[in-house]
């Protein structure tokens, strides 16, 4: 029997470093920035096309600032901007320019609502005058410049506002805004999280008319969150969350006429039952506005072209899957007002040229491979630029091609992962690499060669720290499982000895369309791996069916049935790793967050045989508990598929357990509820079977601040080492 493929595998470090590897990782030092990589934080291309801005903490004056630097020297050209200079601020935390460059938002005091949705005071500077303006006295939501730069448009209080910066005089646009009830261009809890946007509204090209979404909560069921502070009693966070088959918002698309001073809705001319709108959109046209209907069951895209003037509209494309179709923030529109459009029609993911009219000019892009990322398209030269996985699931490329589909070009030659940031015109682009045995690497590049002009970041200091430590390998390849050859990853411990038997701890996310096998520089956990391996564990990570960039008949085979084809691979390939000389079958865990955690709980009860002990972060147990949009997806609703909601989730396995079960949840997780892990506890306890649990108060889903992450997974390697360690059995 066939059961590994080793084509190659990719060295953590570079292998000409010289120190001896003495040092040990250790969880402290994971958690308190030692293994820290530089970034170029918010870097923003200059329109003149010779500059790019970026935000920099100024650690002499203790300030932070914008600088601007020249493309073809790397040079900083000017402090464009600092907090020091600016008596009103302390100091900022992001910017955002207007089209012109000619003033800057500057952000302070932000406050975290959700995972993406934030509210903060915001202050324009006047880059000539070199004097501020705050926008607001209290904290609002996602100011946005007019393309004009002469006005900024916010929302507070679920109400839209218009700021004239010539006169500082503000205008109340909507009126109707109230918490848990009306939304007035700000997206709801579900849209923000699965629809990845928080600002629901955008002005047009002439600055005259601002298009917004308008979301009706009143029939979605509330949620409430004890949060436990530090007073004498506890408060509640009560929002609405619509939990699969449960009302949706009432979504409905407006047009406030700065020029009327008037706000009318607008309508589609086909009749929808439940429908979302995930995505609006200018055209060129300042009359044309375009918007994306979605049904319910998410597998059906309309893209509608929409006159605000003679309030009509126009169906300009029809996207239609067996399974769902994917929102994208692709869709860019040429001068004529032809579009470019990304889908998964072929079975992969495609660049495609249409006319105004929706009429098909050309598929630009081709093959058994999936285009990642979109970057834009070049006028001057008919060219766009894109990411994609021409060279293997796991790698990223930039590549160039023609509007016609011709005269491709791969503008990155090593292999690992590759995105770029392109100049305004196109001149340049900063090509930002990493590998598993490169760290992140910042660097200028030709745009038509693809050739690297100069090195702005390597993160030298960081590979000559790490060269001190005791680093393993990580080797990729492929597992056969079930009739398909998975991407897999493996950890050894650094003095390996294939004599030995090790314990294996297999780590994995599985989600649909999501990938961890991936050849790119460490997050914080790989380094957490490393330390597991360090200390006599070999871990591992198989991404199975359902996962994405192998093509869409790939990741929607798990299609109305989550948790069971991806449970079959991961305990198919526990099986075959566990076969293993040097593997011992009676020691496999499994762990997962999220998804993930769903899944390890899942593999563990199903696979009471393979795996010996799991732990489960933050897990989703029931997908009845869960979001509309994520979980309708790829199940449809409770009330039309019960079997897929109930058949795999974990809730419902629990007298399978044998093994030994950590269970991790944040209390204040707005996102996957602790509803999860109470009623999964339960379920366990009335079924007689023993688990260690642990809930961290007024932690969300990510359950970090102060000292959490070091407790958190200082309480599961302890775990590990109680249950899968050498002295156990």
């Amino acid at each position: 029997m066939k059961y590994l493929n080793f084509p190659f595998c990719l060295f953590l470090l570079f292998p000409l470093l010289i120190k001896a590897q003495t040092k040990e990782i250790t969880l402290e030092a994971i958690w308190n920035g030692t293994f820290r990589t530089k970034k170029m934080d918010e870097l923003h291309p200059m329109k003149d096309g010779k500059h790019y801005s970026v935000f920099n903490f100024n650690s002499t004056l203790k300030s932070t600032t914008v600088d601007i630097y020249e493309y073809k020297t790397l040079k900083k050209v000017k402090t464009l901007v600092s907090s020091f200079n600016i008596p009103e601020l302390n100091y900022f935390t992001g910017y955002q320019f207007s089209k012109n460059e000619q003033k800057i938002l500057l952000v302070t005091g932000q406050e975290y609502i959700y995972r993406r949705s934030t509210k903060a005071l915001y202050y324009v500077y006047d880059v000539k005058s070199e004097t501020v303006n705050k926008v607001s006295n209290k904290k609002i939501q996602e100011p946005t410049f007019s393309p004009d730069g002469k006005k900024i448009a916010f929302a507070m209080d679920n109400n839209l506002f218009i700021k004239d910066l010539k006169t500082n005089k503000t205008k109340k646009i909507t009126f109707d805004g109230e918490k848990n009830k009306i939304i007035n261009g700000i997206t709801d809890w579900v849209y923000e999280e699965e629809f990845s946007f928080v600002r629901a509204f955008e002005w047009n090209k002439t600055s005259d008319k601002i298009a917004f979404i308008r979301f009706n909560e009143s029939n979605v069921p509330k949620l409430s969150m004890d949060v436990y502070g530090k007073g004498l009693y506890q408060t509640q966070q009560v929002f609405k969350y619509p939990k699969a088959g449960e009302p949706n918002a009432t979504v409905s698309l407006h047009i406030y006429n700065l020029r009327k001073g008037s706000l009318s809705p607008i309508k589609v001319s086909k009749k929808y039952g439940d429908f979302y709108i995930p995505r609006i959109k200018w055209t060129n046209d300042p009359d044309i506005l375009t918007a994306q209907f979605l049904t319910r069951k998410q597998n059906e895209l309309d893209l509608w072209f929409l006159n605000t003037k003679s309030n009509t509209s126009q169906l300009i494309l029809e996207e239609k899957d067996a399974a769902y179709v994917d929102v994208t923030s692709n869709l860019t529109f040429l001068k004529n007002n032809s579009f470019i459009w990304t889908s998964e029609k072929d079975n992969y993911n495609h660049i495609y040229h249409y006319s105004e009219k929706g009429d098909l000019i050309h598929q630009v892009t081709s093959g058994k491979w999936e285009v990642t990322d979109y970057y834009g398209y070049n006028e001057k030269n008919n060219r766009i630029y894109y990411q994609s996985t021409e060279n293997g699931s796991i790698n990223r490329d930039v590549y160039s091609i023609g509007l016609n589909g011709k005269n491709k070009k791969q503008l990155t030659k090593e292999i690992g992962t590759n995105a770029a940031s392109f100049s305004a015109d196109f001149s340049y682009f900063i090509n930002t690499f990493s590998s598993v045995s490169a760290p992140t690497r910042y660097s200028l590049n030709n745009p038509s060669s693809g050739f690297q002009l100069k090195l702005i970041e390597d993160n030298s200091k960081l590979s000559q720290n790490l060269s001190e430590y005791k680093i393993s390998k990580k080797e990729f390849s492929t597992i056969k499982v079930n009739d398909n050859d998975l991407n897999m990853w493996v950890l050894k411990p650094a003095n390996f000895n294939p004599n030995k038997k090790y314990p294996l701890f297999m780590i994995q996310y599985s989600g649909p369309g999501s990938q961890k096998v991936a050849n790119t520089w460490n997050s914080s956990n790989d380094y957490w791996f490393q330390y597991l391996a360090q200390k006599g564990y070999i871990v591992a990570c198989v991404d199975g069916r359902g996962t994405g960039f192998k093509g869409a008949k790939f990741k929607k085979v798990t299609q109305n049935n989550l948790g069971k084809y991806e449970v079959e691979d991961q305990i198919a390939a526990a099986k075959q790793l566990g076969a293993l000389p040097y593997i011992d079958n009676n020691r496999i865990g499994i762990w997962g967050w999220s998804y993930g955690g769903f899944m390890s709980a899942n593999c563990l009860f199903k696979g009471a045989d393979t795996f010996k002990m799991g732990i489960a972060v933050a897990p989703v147990s029931s997908w009845r508990f869960y979001d509309t949009i994520y979980t309708e997806r790829y199940l449809g609703t409770p009330q039309d598929n019960p079997a897929g909601y109930d058949n795999n989730s974990p809730i419902n396995h629990v007298d399978k357990l044998k093994g030994y079960f950590l269970l991790i949840h944040g209390s204040a997780d707005d996102n996957v509820h602790v509803q999860n892990t109470m009623q999964l506890a339960e379920a366990l306890i009335q079924a007689n079977k023993q688990f260690e649990w642990a809930i961290y108060p007024d932690k969300n889903h990510g359950i970090y601040g102060g000292n959490t992450r070091l407790h958190l997974y200082r309480k599961m390697t302890n775990f590990i080492e109680k249950t899968l360690g050498e002295k156990v059995n």
